[in-house]
């Protein structure tokens, strides 16, 4: 007896040693340390890109267009965002205007998207019907398909819907999001039938259970659809070009690209430093919003089939 104590002793003990270097220990342990040796040049090379926009947008002219181009700022200034606020007081339309239209066209495509793919993808997952599985492959083929590919029966649908110059023409095309229906569907695939099935027997309703079950539980895969449809529709210029002549109804993004093309008789060198510093001020909302909600998306990402 005493012998098989001791062997459950030492077989705890060792099990004990393989958690605590686990995948995901308490503490730090040796066997990380070639995880670190491995991603930490990749987090190296992922944040050059961000420390590149922060970097060019405080460099005055002559390290704008210096040769060789120098990736980091030496003397800093903030003369390119004092000519930048300059430039918006002196603009026709109040740049209050295009800011207010890129937030509520924001807000309202954030909404609108969530609800069509959350409802879409519950069908998808838990419903029963025909033309399911060819409606799922349409929606993932959708995903091969790049924007260009696309303009010109986009523009024609437009045009017949008669929603050239309106409001609408920047929401109702960010309701189609293939890659949000996708993960989200792939999420709900995720929760067991038995919980529907149990509500259905309870009484609830199709509403009910989408409200009270399904989206409490994909809160991850939500938070995930929030971020990729505010990239998609804050950094939109594309809309406000193409589809709208009124500077009321265009977007802040699309003011903020006419810097370079508008400035000093069309002349796009003297815009670079404004352009430098607006680049930094659309990306900040993009970067604020992924780190609070990084957790949630990384969350969907293992739970969605993307990996």
């Amino acid at each position: 007896m005493a012998t098989i104590t001791r062997r459950r002793r030492r077989s705890h003990s060792r099990f004990a040693n393989i958690r605590n270097a686990g995948i995901n220990p308490k503490g730090f342990h040796t066997s990380q340390i070639k995880f670190y040796i491995i991603l930490l040049p990749l987090i190296v090379l992922m944040l050059l890109p961000i420390i590149f926009v922060f970097s060019h947008a405080f460099k005055p002219p002559d390290e704008l267009f210096a040769y060789p181009p120098r990736f980091f700022v030496t003397s800093p200034t903030f003369k390119n965002f004092t000519d930048l606020f300059s430039r918006m007081s002196n603009s026709g339309v109040p740049v209050s205007r295009y800011l207010f239209n890129s937030i509520v066209i924001t807000a309202v495509t954030i909404v609108a998207s969530t609800i069509v793919s959350t409802t879409a993808a519950y069908a998808l997952s838990k419903k029963r019907f025909k033309l399911k599985t060819t409606l799922f492959a349409i929606n993932t083929v959708a995903l091969m398909f790049v924007p260009i590919a696309v303009m010109i029966p986009r523009f024609l649908i437009i045009e017949r819907l008669n929603l050239i110059d309106t409001f609408l023409v920047h929401i109702l095309p960010g309701l189609a999001l293939p890659v949000g229906l996708f993960l989200i569907k792939q999420f709900i695939d995720g929760i067991p039938d038995e919980v529907v099935e149990a509500a259905r027997i309870d009484g609830a309703n199709d509403v009910w259970i989408y409200w009270f079950i399904i989206l409490p539980m994909i809160r991850p895969a939500i938070a995930t659809i929030a971020i990729l449809t505010f990239q998609a529709t804050w950094n939109n210029a594309e809309i406000s070009t193409l589809y709208i002549n009124s500077e009321s109804l265009k977007t802040f993004a699309f003011y903020l690209s006419t810097l370079t093309t508008t400035t000093a008789g069309a002349n796009a060198v003297a815009g670079q430093g404004m352009a430098a510093a607006a680049t930094l001020i659309m990306f900040l909302p993009n970067l604020l919003i992924f780190i609070l909600l990084q957790s949630q998306v990384m969350s969907t990402m293992s739970h969605s089939g993307l990996k």
